[in-house]
């Protein structure tokens, strides 16, 4: 080789090299902010979808957890201003203040669980629409009861849970009109003790099938030697439910975060309502396996769930959204 041509290679070489460490320096800076701790399923959710996108190499990923809600803005002004350019966290105590923030960092996409809607150019909002996994395990928690006496346990009555309890009450309804349902709530978003305080209360009331929204609930339907169904996380995996949880709802934020990572890539970013993306037809919800429980499932209630499923995937059949207060029937 010439030494021109050697030159020209060592140049080539070198700019090749200096690209590829740019596209590194400008990989997107994204930040998670959460009240409560990663371990938490609500925000674990966001944590493992955004984890997984800085392991597949798509972001640059910082976290601050356990964050009070008085604290909260100075710690969303704080990534604003330190470059990151995607926001990830609730606003559900501080609706207001959090897109005052979006209006003061208009360059800066904001992604925020919230009651409310979209707001400016910049605020995207979503919350955990699963309520169509819900429905299906209402159907199967309706098949399976013999007292027709259901459980269900939650943290407080807001829209987010009362659509759930709903849906999987219209389920079980739906294949076993005699069922009826006692609804309690605890007041609390993680205290196992009292969930399983109220779980026994239940049980002392002739249920047979509890539907676990908050943890604690789980081992209750263990000592009691009931069954149970699970929310938001796989709880026959993750919360010792071998044997007792039939199945859970489960929620995916994956594909809603890579589509505002791409959105803000592509400099197109803007405020949407993600709740399609928290649905079975984005991915963004589904229904477990049944593990040990698949041969204790009736092959027509199978049939049904899968049927079903693929109605909901194709937009034929629609799960209602009820967000008022259930009240127990019986």
């Amino acid at each position: 080789m010439g030494m021109r041509k050697f030159l020209s290679a060592i140049v080539i070489g070198m700019a090749m090299l200096a690209s590829v460490t740019a596209a590194q320096a400008e990989k997107l800076k994204v930040a998670g902010i959460y009240t409560v701790p990663v371990q938490q399923k609500w925000a674990g959710t966001l944590h493992r979808a955004l984890v997984k996108a800085e392991k597949a190499g798509k972001i640059d990923y910082v976290f601050s957890e356990k964050t009070a809600n008085t604290d909260y803005v100075r710690v969303m002004r704080e990534y604003a201003e330190g470059g990151a350019k995607l926001i990830v966290g609730e606003a559900f105590g501080i609706s207001r203040e959090a897109r005052k923030v979006a209006d003061d960092y208009p360059e800066v996409a904001f992604l925020m669980g919230d009651p409310g809607d979209k707001y400016g150019k910049n605020f995207s909002v979503f919350d955990n629409f699963i309520h169509e996994p819900c429905y299906l395990m209402g159907v199967i928690a309706g098949s399976m009861t013999k007292t027709n006496k259901i459980g269900m346990i939650g943290g407080y009555p807001i829209g987010e849970v009362n659509r759930l309890f709903h849906a999987f009450m219209a389920g079980a309804k739906s294949v076993n009109p005699d069922v009826e349902f006692k609804v309690s709530f605890i007041g609390s978003w993680y205290d196992p003790p009292k969930a399983k305080e109220f779980a026994f209360a239940q049980v002392e009331t002739g249920v047979d099938v509890l539907y676990a929204e908050r943890a604690g609930v789980v081992d209750a339907a263990r000592e009691k030697g009931i069954l149970a169904f699970g929310n938001v996380n796989d709880m026959n995996k993750e919360e010792n439910g071998k044997d007792v949880v039939v199945a859970s709802a489960l929620w995916h934020m994956e594909n809603a975060i890579d589509y505002a990572i791409n959105q803000v890539n592509a400099g197109t970013f803007k405020a949407e309502n993600y709740k399609e993306w928290t649905m079975m037809q984005k991915g963004g919800a589904s229904l477990s396996s049944f593990y040990e429980f698949d041969g204790k499932i009736s092959d027509a209630t199978k049939a049904k769930v899968a049927d079903l499923t693929a109605q909901i995937k194709a937009g034929k059949h629609t799960v209602e959204i009820n967000d008022n207060e259930p009240k127990s029937t019986f």
